[in-house]
């Protein structure tokens, strides 16, 4: 019974819950106060979102403290659409369609702590816009259409924290003095100078100036942040790594992607050992120093994609160190190897050591007791030329620390206990000259290797055209007429470009950025690929058959368009018969046909011969034979002749052979004359088969 009445109360009760919650709330804000068309979901709290309204909501509750009308299509403001709303402190208006703010527009908002104005078509900050907020903390302006500040607009602003003006039109900026400023975001505006006449904000803790056109970074401005712990400058003009990060300390995150300012220098990172995520992505990087591993110990987070790495052996060690420090890899897919052509396209994090072509760590000892020679894998950036290798030497040092990959030593000479020089020069680690390249020791004990004829680099790696057999030194004879760049063998889908006489013209060049665009197809965007200076001819790879495109070289670093030359490579048309590979099928298809053809004409010819010659040891052995009876009543030829009275002996069962019937290859008998009921010849030759 008890039971029951429980369940009766509540089936009672559950029709009465909205009005009991209205008598429960203060004024009943919940159930009667909270504007049409939005969403009161606490007494302080409202929310009108897509409303399609050009005007504020009215009878919004003088207790709210949060008001968020973000998408709401408003297009204009009014001073009276705040009245009392005195204790609101969060007001989000953004992605509306205001234009203009008015002069003293958010005065009645005396408790405003954060305002959003972001995503709207503001073009102008007035001088009073802000006027009366002396507790705003945040103020964000991104995404709007603001072309000028008032110098005046943000005075009073004391105790704002974050300010963001990104994605705007500016070409000036008013003097920010704000002594609590912690973030302040000026990307994608046209700021090329900044100074410390334009930032007084000595508490800033994260500075944001990606692609404002910088040309340089201001010391002193970068010197009176004390406490900056974000940098971001990507997306800039920087030609050189900038001289005032390398007087900063206490850098946590730091961005120079996609700036032309070339390979990072080991004395570039001695003082940003602090960081925790940095980003160098599209800096024409082909390298890394391994010094980067124990000057950035902290790092979590690192950022390297779009660059043309080479993949050589100085660069074995990038993919262990991340694995060894759990650094996670931003943007993995879009880091990978630009060079040597057995690693290309591959992404530099998934591969390992060995893929890497590195020489094996070799150690050569002697047999003098105190002097070890040690042979480390060198570590130097992508050579132009062939060149010597510092090999660093240990004597009597035993705790001296070798390779991070120590392999064991090679035995020393059992004939002497010191080496002939001449003997020593040929100890060297083996397999470190690539492409049938020889490797040596010097008389100074540096390593070198001997490149074969149309090789070249630090371990032969570069492949160039054959020289003339009479040539030593491969000489690249270039007509004085001859353009800069020009393309030649060109296939269905790639293309040769010599840049000989482009980079003998620019000896002073560090790289050279290669452009290539289809003119021929739909898809016209340009691709750029950088280059060593040591590679006199490319191959464009993967273009479309039968298709014209503009090529174009300018030296690496330098601005576009500066000192840049182009010309146009055209592909072959794609063809089913026609080049290399239909040619190589047809003499593939001619080899086999020849003798096949050949065997079946033998086998012809030997097949009539068989059956002529059958034909006439038939028609000689029926010139033998006189039949008495008709030519069904046939018996086994050969049967041994003597019947008497013209009785046949009792036969043995028949055996079936077919005809003619040949064995081991010859004919023993032609044909099986079988005699049902007839005498045979006496005088007939006996022709005894061979299984008789």
């Amino acid at each position: 019974m008890e039971r029951e009445r429980v369940c009766t109360m509540k089936v009672f009760l559950t029709p009465l819950m909205p009005f009991l919650l209205f008598l429960i709330l203060p004024d009943g804000t919940v159930s009667s106060v909270c504007p049409e068309e939005c969403t009161c979901s606490t007494p302080e709290s409202m929310l009108c979102f897509h409303r399609h309204s050009s005007t504020m909501p009215k009878g919004v509750p003088q207790s709210t403290k949060s008001l968020f009308l973000f998408a709401n299509d408003i297009e204009g403001l009014t001073v009276e659409d705040f009245d009392g709303l005195e204790n609101l402190e969060l007001l989000d208006l953004s992605q509306n369609k205001l234009t203009e703010l008015s002069d003293g527009i958010f005065e009645p908002l005396t408790s405003l702590k954060n305002l959003d104005l972001s995503s709207n078509q503001i073009t102008h900050i007035s001088e009073e816009c802000f006027k009366g907020m002396v507790l705003l903390e945040r103020l964000y302006l991104y995404s709007n259409l603001i072309k000028t500040i008032h110098p005046a607009a943000f005075n009073g602003l004391d105790h704002l924290l974050e300010l963001k003006l990104q994605g705007n039109q500016l070409t000036s900026l008013p003097t920010l003095s704000m002594p609590l400023l912690l973030l302040l975001d000026l990307r994608f505006n046209v700021l090329p100078t900044l100074g410390t006449a334009d930032l007084q904000t000595p508490n800033l803790e994260s500075l944001k100036l990606g692609g404002v056109r910088l040309t340089s970074l201001d010391k002193e401005l970068i010197g009176s942040l004390k406490n900056l712990h974000e940098l971001d400058i990507s997306g800039n003009k920087l030609e050189s790594f900038p001289s005032a990060l390398k007087e900063t300390k206490g850098l946590i995150h730091l961005s120079l992607a996609g700036n032309p300012m070339g390979p990072l220098k080991v004395q570039d990172l001695e003082n940003l050992g602090e960081l925790q995520e940095l980003d160098i992505s599209s800096l024409s990087l082909q390298g890394l120093p391994e010094e980067v591993s124990q000057l950035l110990p902290h790092l979590k987070k690192l950022t390297v994609a779009e660059n043309p790495f080479n993949c050589l052996c100085t660069l074995a060690w990038f993919p262990r160190w991340l694995r060894a420090q759990s650094i996670t890899l931003e943007r993995t897919e879009e880091t990978r190897c630009h060079f040597p052509p057995m690693n290309g396209g591959k992404v530099l994090e998934r591969l390992e050591y060995r893929d890497f072509g590195c020489p094996t760590t070799t150690t050569v000892t002697t047999s003098t007791v105190k002097t070890t020679t040690t042979l480390p894998i060198p570590i130097s950036t992508f050579p132009s030329t062939t060149r010597a290798i510092p090999v660093s030497r240990a004597s009597d040092d035993p705790t001296s620390e070798g390779d991070d990959f120590p392999l064991p030593p090679v035995p020393a000479s059992p004939s002497s206990s010191s080496m002939n020089p001449e003997e020593e020069q040929h100890f060297c680690p083996p397999h470190t000259c690539l492409n049938g390249g020889t490797c040596r020791l010097d008389q100074h004990g540096q390593v070198e290797c001997t490149c074969p004829h149309g090789t070249s680099g630090m371990y032969c790696e570069n492949h160039h055209p054959p020289s003339p057999p009479e040539a030593d030194i491969p000489v690249v004879t270039v007509p004085v007429d001859a353009p800069d760049i020009s393309s030649h063998q060109a296939t269905a889908t790639s293309v040769l470009l010599d840049l000989h006489r482009y980079i003998e013209m620019r000896p002073y060049i560090r790289g050279i950025r290669l452009t290539y665009r289809n003119l021929s197809g739909p898809d016209r965007r340009p691709i750029q690929l950088s280059l060593p200076a040591s590679f006199p001819e490319y191959r464009l790879r993967g273009l479309k058959p039968n298709s014209t495109y503009a090529v174009c070289a300018s030296p690496l670093g330098a601005p576009s368009g500066i000192d840049s030359v182009c010309t146009e490579a055209h592909t072959a048309a794609e063809s089913i018969r026609g080049g290399p590979n239909a040619q190589f099928d047809d003499q593939k298809l001619t080899t086999m046909l020849v003798p096949a053809i050949a065997i079946l004409l033998l086998l012809l010819l030997i097949a009539i011969a068989v059956g002529v010659f059958c034909y006439l040891r038939r028609k000689r052995a029926k010139g033998h034979l006189d039949l008495d009876c008709e030519p069904s009543q046939l018996e086994l030829d050969g049967v041994k002749a003597g019947l008497d009275n013209g009785a046949l002996p009792q036969k043995q069962p028949q055996l079936m052979i077919p005809e003619p019937a040949v064995q081991n290859g010859n004919l023993e008998y032609e044909v099986l004359l079988l005699q049902d009921h007839c005498t045979s010849n006496n005088n007939m030759t006996s022709h005894k088969p061979s299984y008789f």
